[in-house]
């Protein structure tokens, strides 16, 4: 690897070139970053998965640099135009804005100003009045009067576009406007006229500016929608452009005769007509690009949070998709989730057979021997809440109120309709309803997590990079919690390290034709799963019961000699050694050492032993709203309890049982200074939350957290 290279991404991430060069070279190798991070801890240096995946990144972008290089030496060298001087020049920057600056003057350009100013023999005077001697600047431009420049005025028009474009394209000029945006920038925005009526969501920004430094990334995102949709302008500049100029003179100005002044009003026209445009531009381009990483982190940390949501685990459960006019759509689903029954009911208006729903309900409930009530929170949800909490059942129910976000998406998918072909799309989001209560991670994994609905302005955001960045995440998560061999669908094998829908689809193939695994080294049985996949996937798939303890635990196959050793030298067996804490209190970890295998390694084989198995994401918590159903039931002053559904940078989302979500203002918190509201909240939460303001014309709930 290239030496360079380390270097630049140790001092970007502040990380040891060597732990750079050993991660760069196992991504390379085919291993994948959550392997990395959890079982090469010796070879990394115990990086996690973020440091991996910015190592990762950083290493990408120079190669893409690098490629561009080439790109570039190829052109200027066709063109003979590469020097030695400039060659040199193009191989010493590692910056990406500076090669670009540097290949400008050679780029290939559509016709300009300045091209067509050449094509009329006009560079020659370009060049004398560029040298600023004192001439008579109208006698020399007479001598290059032709049939295409009629005039001495023309003549000095078409020097200047030659002095401008040779002026935007020097790389103090544009360093120096650059860092005056960088520093002086302002973001203005004005209403476009005759717009104020359909604009009226942006009334804030109708004449609106503030230092582009100081723009949150949810603003800007918001600016350039409302121009994206053609009612705002949106504009950044220095806020002080008489400045700049002077500046620029001061650059490019070096007497003062009339020649200089022709330089002059070049320099002018370079700033206004291609420097300016060309540096905002950029500074569109770097805050739209700060705002969509600002936006898509806020995305991963809320789809991190919502995919590790506590489960309630194998439970009989009763799914309810609400519904007014069209009913309450049911499904009962075993241990599994696997369907057993479907039905609809019709408790609410408008044909209100309330008493014949409750039946039916309690009927389906003894039949099935039901455990849990999950009822998506969408149209009909809280009155749906409402009826079962009435009911009196045999014996005692949880009942769970769950996101709909995304389940009719699933409804429709290729995805669904493989699971049920025969099912309409109405039962398959009664499943999936029911299904997240049981796994949240199992099920949301089959929607595209820009459909869950749990970040800011994701339809405004660089749309590879926001898909990159989440199949990350749920990658990340699927991993961190451990799949059931046994029992994991395709689309949840699918994000399994290593394994991908190819090879997913294998694994259940074979798991049909041949019966559950009985252990790990059974992957090595299905087609295509080679020796690389398996030491990818293996650790971080679990078989409950499994002949050997261990795999059912996140410690890897290639370290299992290690637990084994241990128990021999204990004189006991691996399962006496899972089950006896006190008798692993004896172990020195120092004495298993090896040239492969390092302190970390062991740790972590000492904590699994520890809890072997156990799901990270701990049990979920049934929760009761108070007894408000919409706008008209809240007061100001009011206290409530609320479940967290979304987070932004500004704050955070509460539904508190009313169909229309309240903001948590930043501000309104606590009373200390916090960076975000993830500081604060997290997704799924519980909170108590008082009502502030009421908007009841725009419909907006303003709560707070603070002194509650």
């Amino acid at each position: 690897m290239n030496q360079k290279h380390l270097q630049i991404i140790a001092d970007t991430l502040g990380i040891r070139s060597k732990q750079i060069e050993n991660t760069v070279e196992l991504l390379n190798e085919g291993a994948t970053i959550p392997f990395i991070s959890r079982y090469r801890k010796e070879v990394t240096g115990s990086l996690d998965e973020v440091q991996v995946a910015d190592i990762q990144t950083q290493y990408n972008k120079l190669n893409e640099l690098e490629k561009r290089r080439e790109a570039i030496l190829k052109s200027v060298e066709e063109q003979g135009k590469l020097t030695d001087e400039l060659r040199s020049k193009i191989n010493a920057t590692y910056n990406m804005t500076e090669l670009e600056d540097i290949y400008l003057p050679f780029k290939q350009k559509r016709k300009t100003r300045a091209s067509m100013a050449r094509e009329k023999g006009l560079e020659p005077l370009a060049n004398e009045l560029w040298a600023q001697k004192s001439i008579n600047v109208e006698k020399l431009a007479a001598a290059f009067l032709n049939e295409q420049v009629a005039t001495i005025d023309d003549a000095l028009a078409g020097a200047r576009d030659i002095m401008a474009e040779k002026v935007s394209e020097d790389m103090n000029a544009r360093n120096l406007v650059r860092n005056l945006f960088e520093r002086e920038g302002v973001v203005k925005t004005k209403l476009v006229k005759g717009k104020e009526v359909e604009a009226a969501k942006y009334k804030d920004y109708f004449d609106f500016h503030e230092p582009l430094s100081k723009s949150p990334s949810h603003r800007i995102l918001a600016m350039r929608r409302g121009e994206d949709e053609g009612f705002l302008r949106f504009a950044i500049s220095p806020n002080d452009e008489p400045y700049v100029l002077e500046k620029l003179e001061d650059e490019f100005v070096i007497a003062d005769n009339e020649a200089s002044n022709e330089v002059v009003k070049a320099v002018h026209d370079a700033y206004e007509r291609l420097l300016a445009p060309s540096i905002e531009t950029e500074f569109r381009n770097i805050s739209k690009d700060k705002a969509d990483a600002d936006a898509i982190q806020v995305f991963i940390q809320n789809l991190r949070q919502l995919l590790l949501s506590a489960p309630l685990g194998q439970r009989r459960v009763l799914g309810i998709d609400p519904g007014f006019r069209t009913g309450c759509k049911i499904v009962c689903l075993d241990e599994s989730g696997t369907l057993l029954f479907n039905t609809t009911i019709y408790p609410h208006p408008p044909q209100n057979n309330e008493r014949e729903a409750v039946e039916k309900i309690k009927e389906l409930v003894k039949k099935y021997q039901i455990q849990a009530i999950s009822v998506g929170n969408g149209t009909a949800g809280r009155e749906t809440e409402t009826l079962c909490r009435g009911i009196k059942f045999e014996h005692p129910l949880s009942l769970f109120m769950v996101s709909e976000a995304g389940a009719s998406i699933y409804s429709a998918s290729d995805v669904a309709r493989e699971e049920f072909p025969e099912l309409d799309l109405t039962v398959r989001g009664a499943i999936s309803i029911g299904r997240r209560l049981m796994d949240p991670l199992a099920e949301l994994v089959k929607i595209d997590p820009k459909s869950i609905g749990v970040g800011q302005y994701q339809h405004d955001v660089n749309q590879p990079a926001l898909k990159e960045s989440l199949d990350r995440t749920v990658e990340s998560c699927v991993n961190q919690v451990g799949i059931n061999l046994n029992t994991a669908s395709k689309h949840l094998l699918t994000y399994v390290s290593g394994l991908g829908p190819s090879l997913a689809q294998a694994i259940v193939k074979h798991r049909t034709e041949n019966g559950m695994f009985k252990n790990r080294a059974q992957l090595k049985k299905v087609a295509r799963l080679g020796d690389k996949a398996y030491e990818q996937c293996a650790g971080f798939l679990r078989i409950r019961e499994a002949e050997n303890p261990l795999d059912n635990t996140s410690v890897h196959p290639e370290s299992y000699h290690v637990v084994e050793k241990m128990a021999k030298d204990l004189k006991i067996s691996v399962k006496e050694l899972i089950e006896k804490k006190d008798v692993r209190k004896q172990i020195k970890l120092n004495d298993y050492v090896s040239e492969k295998v390092g302190l970390p390694t062991l740790n972590d084989i000492m904590k699994e032993l520890d809890k072997p198995g156990l799901d990270p994401r701990g049990e979920a918590k049934s929760f009761e709203f108070a007894d408000v159903h919409s706008l008209a039931d809240l007061k100001t002053g009011m206290i409530l309890p609320g479940i967290v559904t979304n987070i932004t940078n500004f704050g955070a989302f509460v539904d508190i049982g009313v169909k229309q979500d309240g903001l948590v203002h930043i501000s309104q918190m606590t009373n200390r200074f916090i960076k975000t509201p993830n500081e604060v909240v997290s997704l799924q939460q519980h909170v108590q939350v008082k009502i502030i303001e009421l908007d009841m014309a725009r419909k907006r709930v303003m709560l707070s957290m603070k002194d509650i």
